[in-house]
């Protein structure tokens, strides 16, 4: 192939390569803020119930942002949402070290600004994933494929995030770390309003219908959605549940037995590359794979992660469990995101995708919060042990059939 001929390939792939690279920047943002802010509270003379509060803070506003950011989506469009939504959370977050650095912050305001802002991530990540399945199409891949890679970038920027935001918070202090935050939000949205573009088969026709009326119609299509309900009731428990372990507890237990937060830096990292391998391993071969057993036995293994620190393993344990469980884990979003897009109308997908987190992150500020009730009534490992016990049981109910088959692609959904 002459470079000539090589030409359209690329050009028709690069916007698909700028929403990944978007992508990973924004994620790597979101991740030095939930790492940084537990330890902000901690050395702050915070508690455990503090801890929770602060780590629910960066969950909730997901909720509401993806619950009502949705229709919004959708009707100013998924490349300008995109953008703006990574400026405003960067301007908002940035004013915590400044604050901090005039003496200016008190817990209830940290609380404010971490609320703020969180509130506009869920908007911008439902329109890059709204953005992928057009864009996957121009560069001629498979949609398994390109939704390993954005999943995979997702695993990136915890691979990168995690160690660089431990080792920030250890040599420099939370608030410092939380510069590295507003400058990824910066060039996520440089990248996307330069470089994304979508072709214009591609952009849905407006609804003709109020704010409201989109909102509705988004609703009645998941609640009438028997694999979708399903989804969301399964990924609401366990997301709740990874909030208690990763927002409260794994803090908790890395400044209790494993010295602070440069180790946990390097588990949460060692968990996002396996995560990232398997991802994008994986999205090689999910278009060829059955999907309800595999996401079942992958799910259930990625959330024994939390029996780790329950059984007390110290850093070269928890770095080997974190591989096993990571590799696992990287197989679930591909087949839950294919299965997505293959049952919500293109002109629907802001909306539903946005409900669709909302309601699977709704458990997460209450996870986080009963993290830290939980360390207080059982200790730190006990909490754990509930946590990884409730997790294995729940993710192995797809196995039982009924509309879980619906996950099949079209035509092997009884298989």
């Amino acid at each position: 192939m002459t470079p000539r001929a090589a030409l359209p390939w690329r050009s028709h792939a690069l916007p698909l390569q700028a929403l990944l690279a978007s992508h990973a920047l924004s994620r790597t943002g979101n991740v030095v803020t939930v790492f940084a802010i537990p330890f902000a509270v901690m050395n702050t003379g915070g508690g455990a119930l503090q801890v929770g509060l602060a780590a629910a803070a960066t969950t909730a506003p997901v909720v509401l942002g993806a619950t009502f950011g949705g229709a919004l989506i959708d009707r100013v469009g998924h490349i300008r949402s995109s953008a703006l939504a990574d400026v405003i959370s960067g301007a908002t977050l940035v004013l915590i070290p400044v604050l901090a650095g005039l003496g200016a912050l008190p817990f209830p305001a940290l609380l404010a600004l971490v609320f703020l802002g969180g509130l506009f991530d869920a908007p911008g990540e439902t329109a890059r994933r709204v953005l992928l399945p057009a864009l996957s199409q121009r560069a001629g891949l498979p949609i398994e494929r390109a939704i390993g890679f954005l999943d995979g970038t997702s695993r990136l920027s915890t691979l990168l995030g995690a160690p660089l935001a431990g080792v920030l918070v250890a040599t420099l202090g939370p608030y410092p770390a939380l510069y590295a935050t507003a400058g990824a939000f910066a060039v996520s949205a440089l990248i996307t309003a330069l470089l994304v573009r979508l072709p214009a088969a591609a952009i849905p026709a407006p609804s003709g219908q109020g704010y409201w009326q989109d909102l509705r119609a988004g609703f009645r299509f998941v609640a009438q959605d028997p694999l979708l309900v399903r989804i969301v009731a399964l990924v609401l428990l366990t997301n709740a549940l990874d909030a208690a372990r990763s927002g409260t507890l794994m803090p908790l237990y890395a400044a209790e037995s494993l010295g602070g937060s440069a180790p946990l830096g390097a588990i949460v990292g060692a968990f996002g590359a396996a995560a990232l391998a398997g991802t994008v391993g994986f999205g090689f071969v999910a278009h060829r794979l059955p999907r309800r057993v595999p996401f079942a036995i992958c799910f259930s293994v990625a959330g024994a992660f939390a029996l780790a620190p329950a059984l007390g393993f110290q850093v070269p344990g928890m770095i080997a469990a974190a591989i096993v469980c990571g590799l696992a884990a990287g197989a679930i979003n591909p087949i839950l995101g294919a299965a997505q897009f293959e049952r919500v109308p293109q002109e629907l997908r802001g909306r539903v995708l946005g409900l669709v987190t909302a309601g699977a992150w709704a458990g997460m500020p209450i996870g986080s919060i009963l993290g830290g009730v939980g360390a207080d009534l059982l200790g730190t490992r006990g909490a754990l042990a509930v946590i990884g016990g409730i997790y294995v049981a729940a993710t192995l109910t797809p196995l039982l059939g009924g509309a879980w088959r619906l996950m099949e692609r079209p035509g092997q959904a009884m298989g």
